[in-house]
């Protein structure tokens, strides 16, 4: 009910405590005193508050609630700070960290036609626009389940209830392919329904993002997926009407691109504070719901200014019943480039070759469809004939892929690359049979 505060973190719950620093060691801001295993999977770092740095006074392994004092440490003044297993910090204030590293590790989603024709790094961000019905959401559900990442917080800003709901009653049930646990055990939902407060909703993505920058602080993976930054923007309207602020385009405040850039730059690839530099990313997904699909309106193109990856999704594509709904056409991945490097060393030296091919197959065949769709198929020439036929392969094969299939919903990166090796050997040998004057019409694939 309205009026009713819950502490998100309980008051009550006792955690157990183990201790690591020793007493009398020097330590500074980032630096790890202990741990609670907070699941199977989570090994949850007590670590130095940030802004604190002296030596460990006192520290004491036992059961305790996150309000209980653990230990001591006295700063280089003589003062000293008492620490808890809990830390407080403002939300709509970026952690601090020792550097950033260049994003030029992938992101391994399993999904086909994310890794193979628009990766993301760890530590990116992408923006997933597409309209109703077109698949952001279960999108997003695919790269939490799937995603390799330590951590995963989903916040559900502004969308219907019934599809948190979906992630309560599915998540559990699922096990993590990277480590055997219920994927429960890794991800943290916020919850922001539509019929929730307005300020709430504006709150939402700060607070996740926060979250996800804390457990980057202990080194760990981060993946957060933001459903929708269009929902948070109208709340962001909502507000700036209410105070009667100068209105921008479509009723939107003036500082709408600023807020999305302070909240997409939070991400990265980074070294941690503390002595022994920890590496941890946060990759940032977010969807954005243009209303009637149109990315030309202003929280799309503010968004389009900042991201890297650029997954579109087509309703005609979606209404065809091809899912993930990505238009290969008109997304793109600006990190693609620099993963080429790791996907060549990493999986398989011709990984960037195979790509460019697929990519260039797909694009000639948007070209084709448009004589055949004039002319008819039999103005074509055989091979290009044959180049439809590949595009069409790797279309219905490769890109299109089942969320709801306990096999297909994940593929790795492994299995990707034999698929593409197949698909385009085929094309090759087809070609070649071609060229010898092989008959197409007595192929048992003819068009």
């Amino acid at each position: 009910p309205r009026g009713v505060e819950v502490p998100s973190l309980s008051r009550e719950k006792k955690w157990h405590f183990n201790v690591t620093a020793e007493i009398g060691a020097y330590v500074t801001s980032g630096d790890e005193l202990g741990f609670v295993q907070e699941t199977d999977i989570v090994r949850h770092k007590i670590m130095v508050p940030i802004g604190v740095s002296g030596k460990v006074k006192s520290l004491s392994e036992g059961d305790y609630t996150v309000e209980d004092t653990i230990g001591e440490i006295e700063k280089d003044d003589g003062t000293v700070v008492p620490v808890k297993l809990m830390q407080k910090w403002p939300v709509r204030r970026g952690r601090p960290y020792k550097k950033k590293l260049s994003p030029d590790v992938p992101l391994i989603t399993g999904q086909r036609v994310i890794d193979a024709l628009f990766p993301i790094a760890k530590g990116g961000v992408a923006a997933i626009p597409g309209p109703f019905g077109s698949g952001k959401t279960v999108t997003q559900h695919q790269l939490a389940k799937w995603a390799e990442a330590d951590i995963v917080v989903y916040i559900g800003c502004g969308e219907r209830g019934n599809e948190m709901t979906d992630v309560l009653n599915e998540f559990p049930e699922l096990v993590d392919p990277h480590t055997g646990k219920s994927l429960m055990e890794r991800t943290v939902l916020i919850a922001n329904t539509s019929d929730m407060p307005v300020a709430a909703r504006e709150a939402s993505i700060y607070t996740g993002i926060t979250i996800a920058e804390y457990y980057r602080d202990m080194g760990y993976s981060v993946a957060l997926m933001a459903d929708s930054t269009s929902r948070w923007a109208e709340a962001l309207r909502e507000m700036s009407g209410r105070l009667e602020e100068m209105p921008g385009e479509e009723g939107y405040p003036a500082y709408l691109g600023s807020r999305l850039a302070q909240f997409y730059e939070r991400a990265g690839r980074i070294v941690t504070l503390g002595s022994d530099d920890k590496e941890g990313s946060l990759s940032v997904i977010g969807a954005v719901s243009p209303p009637g699909g149109d990315i030309s309106e202003p929280v799309s193109q503010a968004t389009l200014r900042i991201v890297k990856v650029f997954w579109g999704l087509d309703s005609a594509l979606a209404y065809k019943r091809h899912f993930p709904a990505i238009n290969w056409l008109t997304s793109y991945s600006l990190y693609a480039d620099s993963l080429g490097k790791w996907f060549n060393e990493n999986v398989d030296k011709d990984w960037t070759n195979m790509r460019t091919r697929i990519m260039g197959i797909l694009s000639d065949e948007a070209s084709l469809d448009e004589i055949v769709k004039l002319v008819g198929m039999d103005a074509l020439s055989p091979s290009d004939r044959l180049k439809m036929e590949a595009a069409r392969s790797i279309r219905e094969d490769f890109l299109h892929q089942l969320a709801f299939h306990e096999i297909d919903t994940y593929t790795s990166l492994k299995k990707q690359c034999f698929m593409m090796k197949l698909m385009l050997m085929y094309y090759d040998r087809s070609l070649d049979a071609l060229n010898k004057g092989a008959d197409m019409k007595k192929s048992p694939r003819c068009l």
